[in-house]
C-alpha cells in the first residue's frame, strides 16, 4: 500500500506504520513539504499513492478531478501521532480492502473516524 501522508500529519507516523503499510511516506520525505494540495494530488496520481489527510480539500479535489488518487480522510480531530498510528493499524483491514478490492473501484474516498 502506497500511502502518502499530507503535511498536517507528522512524518513520525511512517515509522510507526511500517509493519502494516511498508510503503507509506510523508510529503516531507518526498520533498513536497511546501507543495500545494494540487501538486501533492498530482504527485500521488502519477506515483500510485493514496493520500491520507485531515484536509477536506483532497476530498474536494476528488470530486472535481475524479480518482486516482484515492483519499483516506481522517475525521478524528487532533490526536497524538502514536494514537493516530494505532487507529490506522486498527482500521488497516478496512483501508486495505478499500484500496485493493475491485468492488470499491468507483469510490474515491473513505472516511476514518473514531
Amino acid at each position: 500500500m502506497k500511502l502518502l501522508f499530507d503535511q498536517n500529519i507528522s512524518f513520525r507516523i511512517v515509522s510507526k506504520l511500517q509493519d502494516e503499510f511498508a510503503e507509506a511516506k510523508q510529503v516531507r520525505e518526498l520533498g513536497l513539504e511546501n507543495s500545494t494540495d494540487l501538486e501533492i494530488w498530482e504527485f500521488a496520481k502519477n506515483n500510485n499513492y493514496s493520500i491520507v489527510t485531515f484536509d477536506a480539500d483532497f476530498y474536494d479535489l476528488s470530486n472535481l478531478y475524479g480518482h486516482p488518487p484515492r483519499i483516506i480522510w481522517l475525521r478524528t480531530g487532533n490526536r497524538r501521532t502514536s494514537d493516530l498510528a494505532q487507529l490506522l493499524i486498527d482500521r488497516s483491514v478496512i483501508i486495505k480492502e478499500f484500496l485493493t478490492n475491485k468492488s470499491y473501484i468507483d469510490i474515491a474516498c473513505i472516511e476514518i473516524d473514531e
